[in-house]
């Protein structure tokens, strides 16, 4: 009897073990699904959001779970392919918003690329930089005659005053460790141009004379046929050389003995002082083509024709 109550006994103790064994097991499967449910955003392109529950990681899975179709112009991130990632988001958007959110992707590497370069350029020990600075151009003096009748005054005044000019000059400089060592320039202009001081000479025009002097010769016609040649010849008009006979009508009367004792200025062209005229040939005194190759040379590098220069002298009396 004793036997029988024994068994009984111990097969149900076999039966509740295997009951509590078999809850567990249970238990621990429901644990395992829930553990492995996922809870996903779903982001659209109009910035409204789904959170959904799901134990599917594959991007198609969960949209085809939820019913979600692709428009023909959208993208989904990340793709359709792929898991989704540690964020547990996916993006829907269309063409023109993937675009723009490349677009800035691309500018935050540029600006970090702009920023790295900054540093390395102020750790640098040489620097370059640009340095604009003025300077004076000073301003020069001429001299101008003014014949005046026998008895008046012969005196010297000043009708203009001199202003001195200022131009600017642009340089690359090189600095190393705060000390120029190298200097380039890059260009020059000028601000504000001088302004000539002028003083007017009122005395009467002498030429050399005297049986020891040494003087020119020839006529007025030879000298402005060979004037005329020259000018032909410098490529400037036939207007430009009638303007020529005015001027050096006005200034010499067209004589290369023509001479100033008060300022210098010596024949056709009245150069001052008459050494001037040395860069054309030593005979500057006595050769009217040597005065006039100097003279055309001169109103060239000044004023650039006869023209101008007799516009000049119209204006201000002097060229």
């Amino acid at each position: 009897m004793k036997t029988e109550e024994s068994l009984s006994k111990g097969i149900i103790k076999r039966i509740v073990f295997i009951a509590i064994v078999m809850i567990l097991l249970m238990g621990a499967g429901v644990f395992a699904s829930v553990s492995r449910m996922n809870t996903v955003t779903i982001r659209f392109s109009d910035n409204t959001e789904l959170s959904v529950l799901t134990s599917k990681s594959k991007v198609s899975d969960i949209l085809k779970e939820n019913n979600i179709v692709l428009l023909d112009d959208e993208e989904v991130i990340p793709s359709l392919d792929s898991n989704i990632d540690s964020a547990k988001v996916i993006k829907i958007q269309n063409e023109e918003e993937l675009k723009e959110e490349i677009a800035e992707e691309n500018e935050k590497e540029e600006k970090n690329i702009i920023v790295s370069s900054d540093i390395i350029e102020e750790s640098a020990t040489v620097v370059e930089k640009i340095v604009v600075e003025q300077e004076k151009i000073p301003y020069e003096t001429v001299k101008k005659e003014v014949s005046v009748k026998k008895g008046d005054k012969t005196t010297s005044s000043v009708v203009q005053k001199g202003k001195d000019g200022i131009k600017e000059i642009t340089y690359k400089v090189k600095y190393e460790n705060d000390e120029e060592i190298e200097r380039t320039k890059i260009s020059e202009k000028v601000v504000k141009k001088p302004v000539d001081k002028i003083i007017e000479v009122r005395k009467k025009q002498v030429t050399a004379r005297g049986s020891g002097a040494i003087r020119a010769t020839g006529s007025k016609a030879e000298y402005q046929a060979y004037a005329k040649a020259r000018c032909k010849a410098l490529g400037w008009s036939d207007y430009d050389f009638d303007c020529l006979v005015s001027l050096w009508n006005k200034e010499s009367g067209w004589n290369p003995n023509a001479h100033n004792s008060s300022s210098g200025a010596h024949g056709i062209a009245q150069a001052m002082p008459a050494s001037k005229m040395s860069s054309h040939g030593s005979d500057y005194m006595t050769n009217y083509k040597t005065q006039i190759n100097w003279g055309l040379s001169y109103i060239k590098g000044r004023y650039g024709t006869p023209t101008k220069a007799w516009i000049h002298s119209c204006s201000k009396g002097w060229y």
